[in-house]
């Protein structure tokens, strides 16, 4: 190729005179000397394009949904309801000595049809009484100077939740037992879990951790940071397939309407808790005031299930094992 055909696929090389020669121009140039011309496309339009070759697959910066202005919870329509979906960032794994550095939290409406609008966002840094360790700075992106004379109010996250039918959060059994030592409020609400509660799998995807459920519905955003995740987990949830398939939204809605039975496998013979353990149960040291045992949480429909189960594979005996029955207000604490 010559250097003067070359310049064909630059649309403002300089022409005879001083401007730039127009995309029409170099589009007719380019056909004359048999090359296909180059058009500018606006990226939307690029990524299509890529994606129709079946050889590449893009992913589109996850954008947060704008907040509904002046809105207030007497605003409700009739049927509507207030969700929470929040995210806490520490500086360690254990609520009894690690601390909050970070909280994000999401309000938004919805009815029986799913997810509606976003209404309120909360998110704030908090400087904890130590350093925050290397490895927390490494995953977060959340440094010493970032939370430099920081503070959260407690009272204002109780305000904030105060009218939520609903907390979510995306591993509840780490973030509700954090955010009931921090303020009031949480432990009257009623909680839900997207990973525990959401079967994924059923839903098409292969995971359910945040980022890779994102990069399934063909999004990226900027993970790790409290809020952002909330928005993320927001349209996640919110995600469907197929336009008249189900969302995770909605599974996670109906699982927080029913009733989990707690099972204390009490007593149990000793060589059998390989069986106990095929089957999803966990040990408690009873250091939580609950019994010293094997246990597991089950549906209120599979209750039978598992105390025939009990009985006939476990104690052979004739026996009514230990339950506690949990709704979604007392589901996920510490």
């Amino acid at each position: 190729m010559t250097a003067a055909n070359m310049r064909q696929f630059d649309l403002f090389a300089p022409g005879s005179g001083s401007e730039p020669v127009s995309a029409g121009a170099g589009a007719k140039r380019a056909s004359r000397n048999g090359l296909r011309p180059v058009v500018p496309q606006e990226p939307e339009a690029m990524a299509r394009q890529l994606e129709e070759t079946g050889a590449y697959r893009v992913l589109r910066r996850l954008e947060a949904r704008p907040v509904l202005a002046r809105w207030s919870p007497d605003r409700l329509a009739p049927g509507e309801k207030i969700g929470v979906i929040l995210d806490t960032e520490t500086t360690g794994l254990d609520c009894r000595s690690a601390e909050i550095i970070e909280l994000g939290m999401v309000m938004f409406t919805y009815d029986d049809a799913g997810i509606r609008d976003v209404v309120k966002v909360f998110d704030a840094l908090r400087e904890p009484g130590v350093p925050i360790p290397p490895e927390i700075t490494r995953i977060t992106g959340i440094t010493d100077e970032m939370v430099a004379g920081k503070a959260i109010d407690p009272a204002a996250v109780a305000e904030f939740i105060a009218p939520a039918d609903l907390v979510i959060a995306h591993n509840a059994r780490f973030d509700r037992p954090f955010c009931e030592r921090f303020a009031p409020g949480f432990d009257a609400r009623p909680w839900a879990c997207s990973v525990a509660e959401v079967d994924w799998t059923a839903l098409g995807f292969e995971g359910s951790k945040l980022t890779y459920l994102i990069g399934q519905c063909g999004w990226f955003h900027n993970g790790h940071r409290a809020v952002d995740d909330c928005h993320a987990l927001l349209e996640v949830l919110d995600f469907r397939r197929d336009a008249a398939g189900p969302s995770a939204f909605s599974a996670l809605v109906a699982s927080a309407g029913r009733r989990r039975g707690r099972i204390f496998a009490v007593g149990s013979p000793f060589e059998l808790k390989d069986a106990l353990k095929a089957r999803g149960y966990r040990w408690n040291d009873g250091n939580d005031g609950r019994p010293k045992s094997w246990w597991t949480e089950i549906e209120e429909d599979g209750f039978d299930a598992e105390c025939r189960f009990l009985r006939e594979e476990i104690y052979r005996r004739d026996v009514e094992p230990i339950v506690q029955w949990l709704t979604a207000v007392e589901r996920y604490r510490a």
